[in-house]
């Protein structure tokens, strides 16, 4: 190097997060080169954008509506603090995903910061009528009193029950309810749509607490062993003699048809699959050199736990959690077909408990389409994680 030219610096290489980026990008490569993983995620993505956008598939509320001269909004007068929520979520997600720059885990973080402040202002602004009278439009539409409105495209919400028309009561498919009507006289499809929601929150409010339960007591046996280790499988041994089913239907007899209740009650009682798993691995990785060196540096023992072993470790959960996820929505199902299901929102399995009509007919229509809309949910989740299991596994990737 010649005299008073300026020294080349190379800048520091993160080995650990480039193995990491590498690891991750290759396994989600070889997950969706899988046509079976491919279909179930663009299932569950469209069940995604139709919980989000429910209220404006399926309403009897007009979107805009001109009666005798004046304009108004009834949609979104009726729109509830969970409408509004899921619409700014959405934004939010989309927003992150255009700054492809920033790192996803600061994007995660903006996106998590504005769930936490729009659930209680949604709560707190949002304050929709409690009683609805869903014919009063239709009733308008007869005198011909509106001038204009902008209808949904399926003109009917879950719990209109067209009292107007007691002859709708279980109608086969036709145009105006494509998919017919159920024992109350409310339209399938409409239903179905709503219920979405339901199979949707049931199954990701349920696993991650599974999740973040099996995740903090496997790892801090596996890390610690010794008694903890066998208290912990202890507890592990005492909680999988728990049946979830009947204990879901006894909560629920004593404290009602909640559905968060159900969601907690599933999370409390499932999490020991996730244990085991996360116990094996830290088992696996604590006598590893990276972590011993990590040891021997001084670093503090959330550094080991969350930087070190956790992101080293929580394959195995990815894979476990689309399976408890599957699980969680037969749980539901199960419990709503035996009438002990959410009260008022509509769910596929409450749908399912009106399969015998009032002369105890067998209904076609109500058995096909919850049933298939089910299937297809429980089978979109096994496709992705057996893609993602088989792209974990270094067995089967070599």
């Amino acid at each position: 190097m010649s005299a008073g030219a300026a020294p080349i610096t190379v800048p520091p290489i993160d080995l650990d997060a480039a193995i990491t980026a590498s690891f991750w990008g290759r396994a989600i490569r070889d997950t969706f080169r899988n046509v079976g993983a491919c279909i179930g995620l663009v299932w569950i993505v469209l069940l995604i954008i139709v919980a989000v956008l429910t209220p404006l598939l399926a309403n009897t509320e007009p979107l805009i509506v001109k009666v005798n001269g004046k304009i108004s909004w009834p949609m979104l007068r009726y729109l509830t603090p969970t409408d509004v929520i899921l619409f700014i979520l959405a934004a939010a997600v989309l927003i992150a995903a255009a700054f492809r720059r920033v790192s996803m885990g600061r994007r995660a973080m903006a996106v998590g910061a504005v769930l936490l402040i729009t659930i209680p202002l949604a709560y707190i602004f949002v304050h929709p009528p409690v009683t609805v009278d869903w014919q009063e439009y239709r009733d308008l539409a007869r005198a011909g009193r509106i001038q204009y409105e902008l209808m949904a495209p399926l003109p009917y919400s879950a719990n209109d029950y067209q009292r107007d028309d007691p002859s709708q009561v279980l109608q086969p498919p036709s145009r105006a309810h494509p998919l017919g009507t159920e024992a109350n006289g409310g339209d399938v499809l409409s239903r179905m749509i709503h219920a979405t929601r339901i199979a949707l929150s049931i199954g990701l409010v349920s696993t991650g607490i599974a999740v973040i339960i099996g995740v903090a007591i496997g790892g801090l046996m596996g890390y610690f062993v010794g008694r903890i280790d066998i208290l912990g499988m202890r507890l592990i041994e005492i909680f999988e003699a728990i049946p979830t089913l009947f204990l879901l239907i006894t909560f629920v007899a004593f404290f009602g048809r909640s559905l968060m209740l159900i969601m907690v009650i599933i999370g409390l009682t499932t999490w020991t699959l996730e244990a085991r798993f996360i116990r094996a691995e830290f088992l696996r990785l604590r006598k590893q050199d990276f972590v011993q060196a990590a040891i021997a540096g001084g670093l503090p023992l959330r550094s080991i736990l969350f930087r070190h072993l956790l992101p080293n470790g929580i394959a195995p959960i990815l894979v476990t959690s689309s399976f408890s996820i599957a699980s969680a929505i037969l749980l539901e199902t199960y419990l709503s077909f035996l009438g002990l299901g959410p009260v008022d929102a509509p769910s596929w399995g409450q749908m399912l408990n009106q399969l015998l009509g009032v002369a105890g007919t067998f209904v076609w229509w109500i058995a096909i389409y919850p049933g298939l809309a089910i299937f297809l949910t429980v089978f979109a989740y096994n496709l992705l994680g057996e893609a993602l299991r088989d792209a974990l596994d270094p067995k089967l990737s070599r």
